[in-house]
């Protein structure tokens, strides 16, 4: 995961109805997250060569108040596969902004203790890549760090329209954390994710690391029509 801070007016247009900013330190930020899908289900059945896969995605992070308590959420603005059935199964389950490219990675051993990851995708016949190399010694995610920010986000929100939000729940155990060094980002990013974004993307990340993953359920989605009223503070 390689996390920049961009100006959150470049966000706006991205923002799902009835959410808010969630800011780490004040900063608004993004990230360019690179995974592998294993043993993938779609309502509990495997689909023959849509098991084992790649993602790339650019995300950033909101939160919604619900009425009692405030959840924290992550909102993609791209997400890229290698297959196109799973791109359509997400766009029209859950209102996604996926594409399928021809994909690839690479896991290598640079070291007893680091191991370099690269995940490449090709666009107009040319391959972008993202990936950086891995401490191997990872550790729990400790309580109000920048990984705990980054990660600790249970709930997925997408625009429907100017007045509908998508909101899905995502469950996984608290995963551990490792350095990253060597970060490597290269792409076309102003065709990926709008012009915007290139001087914000251009340049050296804010942070990196890497963290081990868990199994996963992401729950059906539902839709928002509205944003409960903020609960009014005591006035002395």
């Amino acid at each position: 995961m390689l996390n920049y801070e961009v100006d959150p007016d470049i966000l706006k247009p991205h923002m799902p109805p009835f959410t808010e900013l969630d800011l780490w330190q004040g900063k608004a930020l993004v990230s360019m997250v690179g995974f592998l899908f294993r043993d993938t289900r779609v309502k509990g059945i495997k689909w023959p060569f849509h098991v084992n896969f790649e993602e790339v995605n650019l995300r950033f992070y909101v939160k919604y108040y619900d009425g009692a308590d405030w959840k924290r959420g992550a909102v993609f603005i791209s997400e890229i596969v290698p297959k196109p059935i799973i791109a359509s199964i997400a766009n029209n389950l859950y209102k996604e902004h996926y594409s399928a490219m021809p994909m690839r990675h690479s896991i290598a051993a640079v070291s007893e203790d680091k191991t370099q990851y690269l995940y490449e995708w090709k666009l107009n016949g040319h391959w972008n890549c993202l990936g950086g190399t891995v401490n191997n010694k990872l550790a729990p995610i400790t309580a109000d760090s920048q990984e705990e920010f980054i990660l600790e986000h249970y709930w997925g929100y997408n625009k429907i329209s100017r007045d509908l939000t998508m909101e899905y729940q995502v469950e996984h155990i608290s995963w551990n954390a490792g350095i990253v060094t060597d970060p490597v980002f290269e792409a076309d990013i102003a065709r990926l994710y709008g012009k915007e974004f290139e001087p914000f993307l251009n340049k050296q990340p804010y942070s990196a690391f890497f963290a081990d993953g868990s199994d996963i359920i992401v729950r059906g989605g539902t839709k928002i029509r509205f944003a409960p009223k903020l609960p009014e503070l005591p006035v002395l």
